[in-house]
């Protein structure tokens, strides 16, 4: 089989790794950094920390702390020109997905004169970038160790930059900094990671015993510590297994794309502003059911990873005890479980089938081919 695999140059993992970033910096040579994140985590003091730690062994930080979640073009654009006028020579983004993927965006922005928009697409990206570190707080997105960003566009639109050149240079991952996080954005964020390893072990096209193999361990690791997780927030052991769990379901979906569930997902956030790791767990049974006819032995396969020494007498047994147990876990996250309970309006359901069509980049990745009405299915199954 033939496939091509890449991630961030390094990657480093464990609780207090952030204490590393002084030696990283100077590794680098780096002297005036651009430290991206938003309101909300600046709040916590987790960002004060990390600039004190790095202000204390001589480097200079300048922040940029208004990222939005789905972060629209103004916002980037913004970020970028701040970074130029401050002239840092390299950018950490700290925070969740949004904060990450503006952080990628900057570092290659700061350096070119390149459009935003003539980034949008795979492979559009040109020239270099400024030194990149990803600092994840959430364990969901993966967008520390993946060559993708996502802008909101309009009222309702996203695009998506996808480029080897937003890969960091370094990916810091400190589970420490994630014991904090509420259970509600705990759940929402682990389900999107799962949704991820997921979809990258039964994508269509660019499926490879690679990505196979981290997204099985990604499953193992986050199914077996998401309710120790979302009850016990402090517990580092469950916190630490879900940050890795992540990164390495964020590395599977870099090289063997996401497909349905997101771009199901994707309207869901544009048109009420639902986070993105909820928009996905609302629809992942669904969709579960509705790939059912053509990924039932890769669900099959998948099942051990949810439910350690489970057996099925068949791949469509198999495929049922899974998704099942994929039921199972949204259902304990404190989280809505319908769309309905989410505030979407019935009504709009057809509107939200026409632009789910319009994700034909993730569309295409799906196991069975979704027409119009039947995303339109989709949906009201999960109303």
């Amino acid at each position: 089989m033939d496939f091509q695999f890449e991630t961030c140059r390094r990657m480093i993992f464990a609780p207090g790794a952030s204490e590393q970033l002084p030696t990283l910096c100077r590794e680098l040579g780096l002297k005036h950094l651009l430290l991206v994140t938003d309101p909300g985590l600046s709040a916590t003091g987790i960002v004060d920390s990390i600039g004190k730690l790095l202000e204390r062994a001589g480097v200079s930080v300048s922040r940029y702390s208004d990222v939005q979640a789905d972060p629209p073009e103004a916002v980037v654009l913004a970020a970028a020109d701040y970074a130029r006028q401050q002239n840092v020579d390299g950018v950490i983004g700290l925070g969740g997905g949004s904060s990450m993927d503006v952080a990628k965006l900057i570092a290659v922005l700061a350096r070119s004169r390149q459009s935003l928009s003539d980034m949008y697409g795979i492979g559009n990206v040109k020239g270099e970038r400024l030194p990149l570190i990803q600092i994840p707080t959430t364990a969901g997105t993966g967008s520390e160790v993946t060559p993708i960003a996502i802008v909101t566009t309009g009222e309702t639109t996203k695009m998506g930059v996808v480029s080897p050149q937003l890969l960091p240079d370094i990916a810091l991952l400190d589970p420490s900094l994630t014991t904090g996080l509420p259970a509600a954005v705990t759940a929402a964020t682990g389900i999107d990671a799962m949704v991820h390893a997921i979809e990258a072990y039964t994508s269509k096209l660019k499926k490879n015993p690679y990505s196979d193999m981290l997204a099985r361990q990604a499953l193992t690791l986050m199914a077996a510590n998401l309710q120790t997780a979302i009850e016990h927030g402090g517990n580092l052991e469950a916190r630490s297994n879900m940050l890795l769990g992540a990164c390495l379901a964020g590395q599977a979906f870099a090289n063997a794309p996401v497909a349905a569930v997101h771009a199901l997902a994707y309207p869901l956030g544009g048109h009420y502003h639902i986070p993105h790791g909820l928009s996905n767990s609302l629809v992942l049974p669904s969709v579960l059911e509705f790939n059912a006819s053509e990924a039932a032995a890769l669900y099959a396969e998948l099942l051990p990873c949810i439910r350690p020494g489970a057996h099925a007498p068949s791949p469509t047994a198999g495929c049922d005890q899974f998704i099942a147990a994929m039921r199972e876990l949204v259902a304990i996250a404190p989280l809505p479980q319908t769309l309905k309970d989410a505030g979407v309006p019935e009504a709009d359901l057809p509107m939200l089938a026409a632009d789910a069509m319009l994700q034909q980049r993730l569309l295409v990745n799906n196991p069975r081919s979704v027409s119009e009405a039947q995303a339109l299915q989709i949906y009201r199954a999960a109303y």
